[in-house]
């Protein structure tokens, strides 16, 4: 089977990276969100990539005009999938809100679609019968920034079929991801796995009032040689997913201190329209963040 079309569900940040490096990759992509506001969003993130790979890639403008030329974008889910190869889902972190876009996607996509999750909290097998494809639907997960962070990482669960699992690893190469291969379900991936706890850790020491959140990504960035600290990574991901991830381990576990921390995200962040990069402040102020100044490690 080969791919040509592609289908993003879920025009955030994250689904508009993927979007865009698929379609700089030569691949015809639509770009589907349930809301009006999510597809202007997702054009003006767009036209933000063309001029950031133009100014800082070496991409010729001819090159992203093309891309631009390949992207669609569209509110009606039945027009977004009527072609598709694949489906890379993106829609928000709520095992609910999953299942009941499957359960719409099943009825409209053709029979040959792919669909794959870019989930990065709850496994597939937890939603894989409402896609009516279980044997053809696995995770797919991309990192924040896509074409920086270039892996994929690429989850069977038990009922996925290996002829596609192979597919979609392929799939990841062609669009400059290196594919990392998860061959049991595993919560977290190999990248949360990681990366989760480090930024669990650095809420504790901030929301507790242990430290300061520069000083903690100062101790991060110094000692590790890492280019950003886990406040600047928590902006990248964008408080409404660092909140719902709060909440849901919170009262999965019992954990009182868990679910006051992500109500100080909601109340200090959230409510104030501080969701990250995204809306041009998180925790740091951008497009200059304060980690980037010459003098922030000295």
């Amino acid at each position: 089977m080969e791919i040509k079309n592609v289908t993003i569900a879920g025009a955030g940040v994250l689904g508009s990276q993927i979007a865009w490096q698929t379609a700089m990759h030569g691949y015809k992509v639509t770009v589907y969100d349930i809301f009006e506001e999510g597809i202007e969003k997702s054009k003006e993130f767009h036209k933000k990539f063309a001029e950031l790979f133009v100014a800082t890639r070496g991409i010729k403008q001819e090159e992203v005009d093309a891309a631009k030329a390949r992207l669609t974008y569209t509110t009606n889910l039945e027009e977004a999938v009527k072609d598709a190869d694949l489906i890379s889902e993106s829609v928000p972190e709520n095992l609910e809100i999953k299942k009941s876009f499957y359960k719409d996607l099943a009825k409209y996509a053709p029979e040959k679609t792919i669909f794959t999750t870019n989930s990065s909290t709850l496994l597939p097998s937890s939603y894989s019968e409402e896609t009516g494809r279980p044997e053809k639907f696995l995770a797919l997960h991309f990192a924040n920034p896509v074409w920086d962070a270039n892996i994929a990482e690429v989850m069977k669960h038990s009922k996925t079929d290996s002829k596609y699992f192979e597919i979609v690893k392929k799939f990841a190469k062609n669009i400059g991801m290196i594919p990392i291969p998860i061959n049991k379900e595993h919560s977290g991936y190999v990248l949360n796995s990681l990366l989760v706890p480090l930024l669990s850790a650095a809420q504790n020491l901030f929301f507790t009032g242990i430290s300061d959140y520069e000083s903690i990504d100062k101790t991060w960035m110094i000692s590790t040689g890492a280019k950003i600290g886990p406040f600047g990574i928590i902006d990248m991901i964008g408080m409404q997913t660092v909140y719902n991830i709060a909440l849901m381990n919170g009262k999965k576990t019992n954990n009182k201190l868990m679910i006051e921390r992500a109500e100080k995200i909601k109340s200090e962040f959230i409510d104030k329209g501080k969701m990250g990069i995204s809306t041009g402040e998180g925790f740091y102020k951008y497009p200059n963040p304060r980690f980037q100044a010459e003098d922030f490690l000295k």
